[in-house]
């Protein structure tokens, strides 16, 4: 796949935190870990449980602190078989709680491109972090076309798929697609397209590989997020390998009918994109989560931190607080500078009484 040009290996390990000071930190420095592309996060039961692209295995990190993700917890829950359908080219692992079980999605292939699909692992305890991770199987979509990126989201009581994937056989241009889940593990009813890349900076694509296409025109990591009355779905465009890649904005109002294509309304510009200043390149790929007390909301992106660093080793992840403007749209911003102090996002508050 034309995202992973440069196929890479992490050049970091993780250890149990053993100073009881580091637990307390109250401020974190961009990236969060030396590497890490397509980084993902959910906050559940007191704990961020994080997982990014590994490009050998799925691993899960599990922290009270996002501050702390360097010394986490890690597990390897997934190691995929030396060979098979969903053997090779690990990528965009997603964890999630749904339905009373945990889920992960992710993109695999046997080594051939062209053969890439979702696939699906399943854990029924308590905490992903115990249990056993059980592979449920291939997540087939309408007409079982080489998809990557997929994302579930539960809205008023049902399941959407939304995943980045070919139109037909060939690597030409990736499109954001939905469809309809009847549970965790089955799409149900047709695909739907609801953005292909069309705008100028969504083109930015030009290969210089003579064993691949010349050129390839990008959507993909598609992630919804939710405020009032709106539906947001924020996507990358452009090729990774380009330093144009950033993300794009589609919108749709929550009582529209998400599978009709007109109900999602593109941005004309992107809504988050490389900062030369800032020294932060190609952001991209993101993820949004919660403060533990609920009243922030931060995006989780991969980003390079110098020019012409494309898809490969050198994408680390990256968190910053953004904001909503009057009308309630995301803002953004732009990308903050590396080893900057950023406060960690709020926690609940606690009060102590005095009983008698």
């Amino acid at each position: 796949m034309i995202k992973y040009l440069l196929y890479y290996q992490l050049f970091f390990c993780c250890a149990h935190f053993t100073n009881a000071s580091a637990q307390s930190s109250t401020t974190f420095t961009n990236p969060l870990l030396p590497a890490g592309a397509d980084p993902w996060c959910i906050y559940k039961n007191g704990f961020y449980y994080y997982t990014h692209t590994t490009g050998k295995n799925i691993t899960v990190w599990k922290t009270k602190n996002i501050a702390l993700l360097r010394t986490a917890q890690k597990k390897i829950v997934f190691t995929p078989p030396a060979t098979g359908p969903y053997s090779k080219e690990i990528w965009a692992p997603e964890i999630h709680w749904l339905q009373g079980k945990w889920y992960i999605y992710f993109a695999a292939d046997s080594g051939n491109n062209v053969d890439h699909r979702l696939w699906i692992l399943e854990n029924d305890a308590a905490d992903p972090m115990d249990g056993e991770w059980k592979m449920k199987g291939k997540l087939i979509t309408p007409n079982d076309k080489w998809s990557i990126d997929g994302s579930v989201y539960e809205h008023k009581n049902k399941l959407y798929l939304i995943w980045s994937g070919w139109e037909g056989d060939i690597n030409a241009q990736q499109n954001i697609y939905i469809s309809t889940m009847s549970n965790p593990w089955t799409v149900t009813g047709e695909r739907v397209k609801i953005s292909t890349p069309e705008l100028d900076w969504e083109t930015h694509g030009d290969l210089d590989n003579p064993n691949d296409v010349p050129h390839v025109n990008v959507n993909e990591g598609p992630q919804i997020l939710a405020k009032k009355d709106k539906l947001f779905l924020i996507y990358s465009a452009s090729g990774c390998w380009t330093e144009f890649y950033a993300l794009g904005m589609l919108t749709a109002n929550e009582e529209s009918n998400l599978m009709d294509p007109a109900s999602w309304k593109k941005s004309p510009q992107p809504v988050f994109k490389k900062s030369a200043k800032n020294k932060v390149y190609a952001p991209g790929h993101n993820s949004f989560f919660k403060s533990p007390d609920g009243k922030q909301d931060w995006i989780l992106y991969h980003a390079n931190s110098r020019e012409g660093e494309g898809c490969g080793k050198f994408r680390s992840p990256r968190a910053q607080q953004f904001t909503w403007t009057p009308d309630g749209t995301p803002f953004f911003g732009i990308p903050v500078k590396t080893n900057v102090a950023i406060k960690i996002p709020s926690i609940i508050k606690r009060t102590n009484s005095l009983h008698k």
